[in-house]
C-alpha cells in the first residue's frame, strides 16, 4: 500500500515530466514568428533582416531568442523521401548558421498531416525523417500545424478514434524529435482542440495552442485574451498554454490596446512571439515589446500563470503571483471609452497597506490604504506590481 501511495505522489509531481524532462521552454519561450506579418511572402533574405533587427533594436538582449519560419518554405521531397526547401530558402543550413551567428535560434513549421494549412508538404509517413533533416540543418524550434491532418480524422468512425489519431501523430513527431538528440522545443499548433491543455504535455509539447488564430484587432485579441481564464493550473515551466502569436507593431490596435496586449500575455506567462516586421518598427513598437518590467513578469521564475481575480461590467482585474512573492495585477477596461475603476488589494490577500509600481508609466505610486482609484483608458490597461 505504502509503495501504491508513494507511486501515486511520484506522478504527481512529475507531471508533465515528458514536456519537462529535455530542459527547454523552463520560462515562456520569446521570439518572433513570420506569419502574422509576412504569410506567405516569407524568405531567406526577410529571415535574415529580422535576425538583425532584432539584435539591433535591442530585443535580443530583452530575451527575444527564436527567429521562427511558418508555412510555406517547403518545397518537394527527393527520391529518397528526405524533405527539400523550396527555391525561397535555397540553403537552409546556411541560414541556420546565420541566425545562430547573431546568438539566436531558428525554428521552422511543418504539419502531421499529409499537406500544411497552405497545401505545401506536411510531415505524415515521414516524421523520422524530417526530424532528421531538421536536426542536421541546426533547427531549434519546430511549430507542428493540425491543419494536414484534419482530413483523416474526419475519416475516423468515432470522435474518439479522432482523438487517438491526433495524439499518436503529436507522440510520433516528439520522438521523432527526441531521437534526434537535438534539442528542439516542440510547439503544437491545434487550435485547442479536445481541451489540448489536459494532454498537450503528455504528448511532448512544450507549448500547445489553445485558441484560434490571433488578428491584428482588438475584439479579436481581447476575445482570445481574456478568454484564457481557468487555464493556468495546466502550465508551468517547460509546458506553457499559447494563446497565439502577438500582433504588436502592425498597426490595426491602438498603443492603449498594444499595452492592454501585452499586459495580459505576460499576466498569462505566455510565450511572447512578436509577429510584425522587426526591420521597420517605430521606436514606440521597440518601446511596447522591450519593457523590462513587463518582460520581468512574462519571464518570472515561478512559472505561475496568473488568472482572473474579478470582473465588474467592462472592468476586469487579473493578477499572477511571482517568485518574490508580488503580485502583477493588471487592471483592463474592455469598453470603447476611459473609465474609472476601483480596486480592493484585499481581495488578492494583501492585508493593509500595499506598495505599487505602475510597470508602463515606470513610477512609483507609493503606498495605498483601502480601495485603490483609476482612471483607465478605453481598451486600455494599468499594469502593476502590488508588494505589502
Amino acid at each position: 500500500m505504502m509503495r501504491l501511495v508513494l507511486a501515486v505522489i511520484w506522478l504527481f509531481f512529475t507531471f508533465p515530466a515528458i514536456a519537462q524532462k529535455d530542459g527547454l521552454a523552463a520560462r515562456p519561450p520569446m521570439g518572433w514568428n513570420s506569419w502574422n506579418h509576412f504569410h506567405r511572402q516569407v524568405d531567406d533574405a526577410i529571415i535574415r533582416a529580422q535576425a538583425e533587427a532584432m539584435v539591433s533594436s535591442g530585443m535580443r538582449d530583452a530575451g527575444y531568442l527564436y527567429i521562427n519560419i511558418d508555412d510555406t518554405w517547403e518545397g518537394e521531397r527527393d527520391a529518397k523521401g528526405n524533405i527539400q526547401a523550396n527555391s525561397k530558402f535555397p540553403d537552409m543550413k546556411a541560414l541556420a548558421d546565420f541566425v545562430h551567428s547573431k546568438g539566436l535560434k531558428l525554428g521552422i513549421y511543418s504539419s502531421p498531416g499529409a499537406k500544411t494549412c497552405a497545401r505545401f508538404e506536411g510531415s505524415l509517413w515521414h516524421e523520422l525523417q524530417d526530424a532528421q533533416t531538421y536536426a542536421a540543418w541546426g533547427i531549434d524550434y519546430l511549430k507542428y500545424d493540425l491543419c494536414g491532418l484534419r482530413e483523416e480524422m474526419k475519416a475516423a468512425p468515432t470522435s474518439e478514434a479522432a482523438h487517438k489519431i491526433m495524439i499518436d501523430a503529436y507522440t510520433k513527431m516528439h520522438d521523432a524529435l527526441r531521437s534526434t538528440g537535438r534539442p528542439i522545443l516542440y510547439s503544437l499548433c491545434q487550435y485547442g482542440q479536445d481541451a489540448v491543455w489536459e494532454w498537450g504535455a503528455d504528448v511532448g509539447g512544450n507549448l500547445w495552442r489553445t485558441t484560434g488564430d490571433i488578428s491584428d484587432k482588438y475584439a479579436t485579441m481581447a476575445e482570445i485574451g481574456f478568454g484564457q481564464a481557468g487555464l493556468g493550473r495546466f502550465a508551468g515551466p517547460g509546458h506553457w498554454n499559447d494563446p497565439d502569436m502577438l500582433e504588436v507593431g502592425n498597426g490595426g490596435m491602438t498603443a492603449d490596446e498594444y499595452r492592454t496586449h501585452m499586459s495580459l500575455w505576460a499576466i498569462l506567462a505566455a510565450p511572447l512571439l512578436a509577429g510584425n516586421d522587426l526591420s521597420t518598427m517605430t521606436p514606440e513598437t521597440v518601446s511596447l515589446l522591450t519593457n523590462h518590467d513587463v518582460i520581468a513578469v512574462d519571464q518570472d521564475a515561478a512559472g505561475k500563470q496568473g488568472d482572473r481575480v474579478s470582473a465588474e461590467g467592462p472592468v476586469e482585474v487579473w493578477a499572477r503571483s511571482l517568485a518574490d512573492g508580488s503580485k502583477a495585477v493588471g487592471i483592463f477596461n474592455r469598453q470603447h471609452a476611459a473609465l474609472v475603476a476601483r480596486v480592493d488589494f484585499a481581495s488578492m490577500g494583501f492585508k493593509g497597506a500595499v506598495k505599487a509600481w505602475d510597470l508602463w508609466q515606470e513610477k512609483e505610486l507609493g503606498r495605498i490604504n483601502g480601495l485603490f482609484v483609476i482612471k483607465v483608458p478605453a481598451h486600455g490597461v494599468v499594469f502593476l506590481k502590488v508588494t505589502q
